[in-house]
């Protein structure tokens, strides 16, 4: 079954504007198959090759971390890191694939101020080292400035074309798109980047519930009460916590 419905989207037409064409090689750019086919093909080419043949190999701790076409190899030792950047685009090469030469790169999270590259983006999310509050190094993350800067695009276009409809329509979709960026973005050491989205949205609902029509009638004490008491905004949370939870 998987299979014939494979087939089907590899044989799909893809319609640019008004032109309908048919791709000789590969599945669609953007298309829904592109993903299911990156992990059936990944898991062989990369996934099972790492485990059982790289890491054997390898003198220090290693992982890695797949979501379809993108990836991330940790590594406990620097050396371990640069043999397996030797040999990974002779390995994407046999199966006539390549790596984003802007993507692929070594970066040292521990490396001092100044000396290079201490973080990266994967998924949304900036990582990089910090310190516990008990003095530790832990890896951290926070919502990547070009993630943040999209979302809030996007919902300031979102509130632009909804500010004349009922408060209690527009602060209830609003409320629900809140909830999907808090249930994404909401983990440990990211209070920051929530609380500042947070933010940012209420600042962009009080300037257009100010350019309903007529002259601005919301002030910051009325407005305060508006998202605060009437109709509250939701509130940040952290929903994905991976440190232990304290005992009763």
């Amino acid at each position: 079954m998987i299979r014939k419905m494979i087939n089907k989207w590899l044989k799909a037409g893809v319609l640019d504007g008004k032109q309908l064409c048919y791709p000789e090689e590969g599945s669609p750019q953007g298309g829904l198959i592109s993903p299911l086919l990156s992990n059936i093909f990944l898991h062989y080419v990369l996934d099972e090759w790492f485990s059982e043949q790289i890491q054997p190999l390898l003198s220090g701790r290693s992982t890695i971390v797949r979501y379809a076409d993108d990836f991330v190899l940790g590594f406990e030792n620097a050396s371990d890191a640069k043999k397996v950047m030797e040999v990974l685009p002779k390995r994407f090469e046999k199966f006539k694939l390549e790596l984003h030469p802007e993507k692929t790169k070594i970066v040292n999270l521990n490396s001092k101020r100044g000396e290079g590259e201490r973080s990266f983006d994967f998924l949304g999310f900036t990582h990089y080292l910090g310190k516990s509050q008990k003095g530790k190094l832990v890896l951290k993350r926070k919502t990547s400035s070009k993630k943040l800067t999209l979302a809030l695009t996007k919902v300031q276009d979102w509130i632009k074309r909804n500010r004349n409809r009922k408060l209690k329509e527009l602060i209830f979709d609003l409320n629900r798109k809140l909830q999907g960026h808090y249930g994404y973005y909401g983990i440990t050491f990211n209070s920051k980047g929530i609380n500042g989205y947070f933010r940012q949205v209420r600042r962009i609902l009080h300037k257009w519930l100010n350019r309903r029509g007529g002259k601005p009638s919301w002030n910051w004490e009325k407005f305060g009460k508006l998202i605060t008491v009437w109709m509250p905004l939701l509130q940040p949370k952290i929903y994905h916590s991976y440190l232990p939870a304290k005992p009763v």
